[in-house]
């Protein structure tokens, strides 16, 4: 009897998880042909709320690696200031193993460098949202180039992936400046941009 109801409960568990994964699946973005300039109407109902960006290349920080290697030796006679420096390695740190994470061939390993791209946005109504992200990469000078995702009446927060990886990565150039914009009613309703767009 007892070995029924654990079949049960796996049976369960396994059910559970096959739900789960057929949830809606991540919109990958599309590469814009042409970039051609939209009107401004900016919208208090759309908003940036947070922007992470994250440059993984080929080497590790200097110093993290040293640091991280002999954090656990120091930890008992350290001073309060390496103790500080390592822990504020540690987001880093794991961001590039999260990105890493089942790279195991150097091929692998070579189409996940480069930079990636969150946005955090909010939009307070029900509406149509495209979100781009236009960038310039060093080797090409002044040329803009675009990536995009289309959602369907959104409200609420979202969170938005970008990435110019691998070959995109090593052939151009990193990102040297970027704007991303929420694009409603074929209109630019809110934007975020880097330092250096002009």
């Amino acid at each position: 009897m007892r070995y029924r109801q654990m079949r049960f409960a796996a049976a369960l568990t396994l059910l559970a998880l096959a739900a789960s994964s057929k949830a809606a699946p991540r919109e990958e973005p599309r590469i814009v042909e042409k970039v051609t300039p939209l009107p401004v109407a900016l919208d208090k109902d759309f908003e940036f709320r947070k922007t992470k960006l994250f440059l993984l290349g080929e080497k590790t920080p200097a110093g993290l690696g040293a640091r991280q290697q002999t954090s656990s030796l120091r930890s008992k006679s350290s001073s309060p200031g390496q103790k500080t420096a390592t822990l504020q390695d540690a987001p880093v740190t794991f961001e590039r193993q999260f990105r890493m994470f089942g790279a195991v061939t150097w091929l692998d390993q070579r189409q996940r460098f480069g930079n990636y791209f969150d946005f955090f946005w909010r939009a307070k109504r029900p509406s149509d949202v495209t979100v781009r992200l236009e960038y310039r990469q060093e080797k090409l000078h002044e040329h803009v180039q675009a990536q995009e995702i289309t959602y369907r009446n959104m409200h609420g927060t979202h969170k938005t992936e970008f990435k110019v990886v691998g070959d995109d990565y090593f052939d151009d150039g990193r990102v040297i400046a970027w704007r991303c914009v929420l694009i409603a009613n074929g209109q630019i309703v809110a934007e975020n941009r880097s330092f250096m767009w002009e």
